[in-house]
């Protein structure tokens, strides 16, 4: 397998990137339309974190870390790694010793659809990381791969510069020609949250303040008192 390192990629604002960072990935995949989410297979090893990023993006061979060495060298103040491979891989790409490389460039976590170990370890030096999978097994540096190409990860295309943002909840992209956007989004349906919040806490219910009553109607949905109701099925 050949490959291609493409170094110099255009990257999302800083500035849009750190306003991201404020929201949730919940919050900004509504914001969006309910897109952008990396799948349901990426979770934390770590818990309470949230993190934004522009993506260094890696394809890999399946068990070969070559490229993550690579990557290293084209990573800055940040950016968060992404690394997939050509075939479905759990093995054990990346651990502290990544990691403390890593960090010493400003990098500010790795999400990946393969596998990593040395958990407790980039727990107790706070290396954000979101996997596939966690494993002790080993991997081997004998593949050429590429570096800062467009990769995918539960369906989604990551394109270098693209912003990453993840946390308890998950891991989602944001194009980088979409982040200003995204921040104003964002916004708007945090204030729209805040006002919900404010109003369930004063008993209002979702029913009334959605206008859901009206949705129930349209779709055949009635109340019965219970001694009416014979249990007997939906046509009861």
């Amino acid at each position: 397998m050949s490959g291609v390192i493409v170094t110099g990629p255009p990257k999302a604002p800083s500035e849009h990137v750190t306003a991201l960072a404020g929201y949730g990935v919940a919050t900004v995949h509504e914001a969006l339309g309910r897109t952008g989410l990396l799948g349901h297979r990426l979770r934390p090893v770590q818990q309470d974190v949230r993190v934004a990023g522009t993506a260094v993006t890696v394809l890999s061979w399946p068990g070969d870390n070559l490229m993550i060495h690579a990557a290293v060298e084209q990573c800055g103040e940040g950016d968060i790694l992404v690394v997939t491979t050509t075939s479905p891989s759990t093995d054990g790409m990346f651990g502290e010793l990544f990691a403390t490389a890593l960090l010493h460039r400003g990098v500010r976590g790795l999400v990946t659809d393969a596998g990593v170990r040395d958990t407790a370890e980039l727990r107790a030096m706070g290396f954000p990381v979101w996997a596939a999978a966690v494993s002790a097994q080993g991997t081997v540096k004998a593949t050429g791969g590429s570096v800062n190409v467009p990769v995918s990860i539960g369906g989604r295309i990551v394109r270098a510069g693209d912003v990453i943002l993840a946390d308890d909840d998950g891991v989602m992209c944001v194009p980088r020609e979409q982040a200003a956007a995204a921040v104003e989004l964002s916004e708007a349906r945090t204030l729209k949250e805040e006002a919900s919040r404010a109003a369930f806490a004063e008993g209002q219910l979702g029913l009334d303040r959605y206008g859901l009553r009206e949705t129930l109607v349209r779709l055949g949905v009635h109340y019965r008192p219970h001694e009416e109701y014979s249990g007997d099925g939906p046509g009861a």
